[in-house]
């Protein structure tokens, strides 16, 4: 059984957070520190509830006042980096463990968000062991003008983590963390941002890039089209991450960003022997189906190949998700057999509902037969 993200503060987290404690504060007392993280109550705690809960026990055993709280948290990674990695090198790995990560993360997004400088500097050190990416969106949200000003400065750090922060920091639609209502409104502050970092030598800046852009395009596409325009060609890392970062675009069909990537209409393609071999599917095993795809072009096409998945919901009604097959040239005059499984095995991500649902075969964005086959 796979382990719940909660049970990663375990007891070997535990042995190493409070042995690295014990650098820089005076007669800390593990077994006082540990009982009251795990009190009557820690396990029914959740895992933000967990993060919130280790968070405001620490707060006891450091100085009372917030500057010279945080003064023993960088005094600690200081101490640390004989024994984690610190360098500036693009190595694409935090030198700290996630665990460490969502507790210092935590203790500034809790108790720093009225003190801009001291946070400030206390994130840029923090996050180039761990990221902050969840602890700057309050700041973001409470002091917006100067936040995305540090922001745009940090785009520019040496650090790779510093510059990953900047990006991801600042995703509108960040998972997990609290959105921010302004930029999805008008991203406008972020685009320097991205300008700074697409083409960064770290792949994982690139990758932040890419989903700061994916999260834009879900509210304000034509400013990601814009870019898109005005970016493709430069390298072949930009074109990974506009490619990466139209992903929602293109998995809506939209016309302008298929036309950008070569995939245009499709008068010449067609599809026939569309069947599904298992019209009725048990949870936990598999949708099968296949169909024939037809090109009756004199020459080759390309072909963004996609079904679509419409879910039965709680109250009956469809939710449509897209699901990639491939992406290539098919040749001229060609029929070409395509088969397909999809999984309904049973996940945390998606409640399934027994009755009707749906499969569709979706090319260069145009969706074309659609049948039924049953959950049961």
């Amino acid at each position: 059984m796979t382990e719940a993200l909660k049970d990663m503060f375990n007891k070997d987290f535990f042995d190493r957070f409070t042995k690295d404690l014990k650098l820089v504060i005076n007669d800390f007392n593990t077994r006082k520190f540990v009982s009251q993280i795990m009190d009557e109550n820690w396990k029914n705690k959740e895992f933000k509830q967990r993060c919130y809960h280790i968070t405001v026990v620490l707060k006891n055993f450091l100085p009372a006042d917030y500057k010279g709280a945080v003064a023993k948290i960088l005094e600690l990674l200081d101490r640390l980096k004989d024994t984690h990695d610190y360098s500036e090198v693009n190595d694409e790995a935090f030198g700290l463990s996630l665990e460490y990560g969502w507790i210092l993360d935590n203790f500034v997004e809790q108790f720093g968000l009225d003190d801009y400088e001291t946070s400030v500097k206390a994130i840029e050190k923090i996050t180039q062991f761990t990221s902050c990416e969840f602890s700057v969106r309050p700041f973001i949200i409470k002091y917006p003008g100067k936040m995305m000003k540090q922001m745009l400065i940090w785009s520019k750090h040496k650090h790779w983590g510093v510059r990953r922060l900047s990006s991801e920091g600042c995703r509108p639609r960040l998972p997990w963390a609290m959105a921010l209502p302004n930029l999805k409104k008008d991203p406008t502050p972020i685009i320097p941002i991205l300008e700074n970092l697409k083409n960064d030598v770290s792949r994982f800046v690139r990758l932040s890039v890419a989903n700061n852009l994916n999260d834009i395009a879900k509210d304000n596409p034509k400013t990601v089209i814009d870019l898109v325009k005005k970016w493709q060609g430069k390298s072949d890392n930009i074109d990974w991450v506009i490619k990466h970062g139209c992903r929602t675009l293109l998995k809506q069909g939209n016309a302008e960003a298929m036309k950008i990537f070569g995939f245009d209409a499709v008068k010449s393609i067609t599809i026939k022997d569309f069947k599904i071999s298992t019209p009725k599917v048990k949870i936990g095993e598999s949708l099968e189906f296949g169909f024939k795809l037809i090109n009756n072009s004199a020459k080759n096409v390309k072909v963004r190949l996609e079904y679509g998945l419409y879910y039965q919901k709680a109250n009956k009604t469809l939710s449509k998700k897209v699901c990639r097959i491939s992406e290539k040239e098919y040749a001229k005059n060609s029929i070409t057999p395509i088969t397909r499984k999809h999984s309904f095995k049973v996940v945390t991500t998606r409640v399934l509902h027994p009755g009707l649902h749906q499969v569709s075969v979706i090319i260069n964005g145009k969706e074309f037969e659609k049948h039924d086959f049953k959950l049961i």
